[in-house]
């Protein structure tokens, strides 16, 4: 399959898997929507010359947020970038706090490709919070989400450096709107 067939068939994936979801945020956007966002942020990152990392990011939270299986990935879209996805996707089945160490923790560990994925991810998510918070958190829930935000992209640095850049105008208008972020 040609490779701009492959992103189609990703995006149909991963948009019929999460029909329905809708971000935390106030303005509740369709979760594709992030998606989109993520694999254009990777794209225009790598300058689209790996179209297995883009199809990851769009793919990347499909088997922890819906009923896929990284077989399913394997099959349909290729080992590598099933193992892209692996990489980035949480354990659902540990407690919140344990899932957030480790995110921390692989960071630093994971491939160049799953690198711009979580910055990409953590510009997407960053972004969501400064222009539509999620209902019900607090200006110290939202802090503590950006501290952990910087310390997972921490163990990214030096994968992308436009990527890393646009995470930290993220980070900046997300402390900004929120004052005592900074």
């Amino acid at each position: 399959m040609s490779p701009i067939l492959t992103l189609a068939d990703a995006y149909h994936f991963a948009a019929a898997k999460h029909v329905g979801q809708r971000r935390k945020g106030e303005a509740e956007e369709p979760y594709v929507n992030h998606l989109t966002e993520v694999a254009d942020l990777v794209a225009r990152a790598t300058g689209g010359a790996d179209v297995d990392v883009i199809v990851a990011a769009v793919l990347h939270d499909t088997v922890e947020d819906t009923e896929t299986s990284f077989e399913e990935i394997a099959d349909r879209f290729g080992k590598r970038v099933a193992g892209l996805v692996a990489e980035v996707t949480d354990d659902k089945t540990l407690l919140k706090a344990e899932r957030k160490r480790l995110q921390i923790e692989h960071a630093a560990r994971a491939s160049q490709g799953a690198k711009i994925i979580k910055l990409a991810d953590k510009t997407s998510n960053l972004r969501a919070m400064a222009f539509s918070p999620p209902k019900g958190w607090p200006a110290a829930r939202r802090a503590e989400y950006l501290d952990w935000a910087r310390q997972v992209v921490a163990g990214c640095r030096g994968a992308n450096a436009w990527l890393e850049d646009q995470f930290d105008q993220a980070a900046a208008v997300l402390a900004e709107t929120e004052g005592a972020l900074a």
